[in-house]
């Protein structure tokens, strides 16, 4: 490992100064400051539009056209889980989890990360044969047999029903306490960032408008009514009144 990144894992596991990115001359994000510690747990949200997915792609490495004065620095073993799951249709689960690895220890840890995820005795199946459930509890399997220092989700739930959602979200905090990565999650679901998160931050004209600690215990309920000020916090920087239903 090289010594930033060594002393990066250390400390920080994402570091951004004067993060920018224009798309045909309108700025999206303008010139951001985040540090995210090692092993902490942040949600982004903000409006559609405001720059959320770009942020990510900017730190997944996926952006190469972000500019500023500043810089970017992230781990060396980053993960990312999309809204779809993006599972080859043609490889079969166990094989779509290993995408890229190879050998006897990477099968033995695909398999124990399927089985982390309640997908044992899947192996064999084929995309097409997964509810959309199974199909993100593989996507988070291919994740996690990378074990990443940082693990970057794009509204990794957005696209399932309700129950099945706050399923994963159970999944996705016990395997965070398992494996301890940092993590980045995108959404747009203000509840879902409270119950999950241990920081919120909320993006507004391509900067950080708001930054808010969640000082409540694990495991949350959306029920809590102590978690009523931080929505109605969220809320208010999201520019969502109590008179807008």
């Amino acid at each position: 490992m090289a010594p930033h990144a060594e002393q990066l894992t250390r400390s920080a596991a994402v570091r951004l100064r004067g993060l920018t990115r224009s798309f045909d001359g309108r700025t999206v994000l303008d010139g951001i400051d985040l540090d995210i510690p090692a092993g902490q747990f942040v949600a982004l949200l903000g409006h559609s539009g405001s720059g959320k997915s770009t942020l990510l792609r900017a730190v997944a490495g996926l952006d190469h056209e972000v500019t500023g004065e500043g810089e970017l620095t992230a781990p060396d073993r980053v993960s990312v889980v999309f809204q779809d799951s993006r599972l080859l249709p043609w490889r079969r689960v166990l094989d779509n989890v290993l995408l890229g690895l190879d050998g006897r220890e990477a099968e033995r840890k695909g398999r124990e990360a399927l089985a982390e995820v309640g997908l044992e005795g899947r192996e064999r199946a084929w995309p097409n044969e997964l509810s959309g459930g199974e199909a993100q509890r593989a996507a988070l399997a291919r994740s996690l047999v990378r074990e990443p220092e940082l693990l970057l989700a794009d509204e990794p739930f957005g696209a399932l029903d309700a129950l099945t959602r706050i399923k994963m979200h159970t999944l996705l905090r016990v395997l965070w306490e398992a494996h301890r990565p940092s993590v980045l999650l995108v959404t747009h679901d203000v509840d879902e960032a409270i119950v999950l998160a241990d920081r919120v931050l909320v993006l507004d004209h391509g900067r950080i408008g708001l930054d808010l600690t969640v000082e409540r215990p694990h495991p949350r309920s959306y029920r809590d009514p102590l978690l009523g000020e931080y929505r109605e916090r969220l809320l208010t920087a999201l520019g969502v009144t109590s008179d807008v239903a």
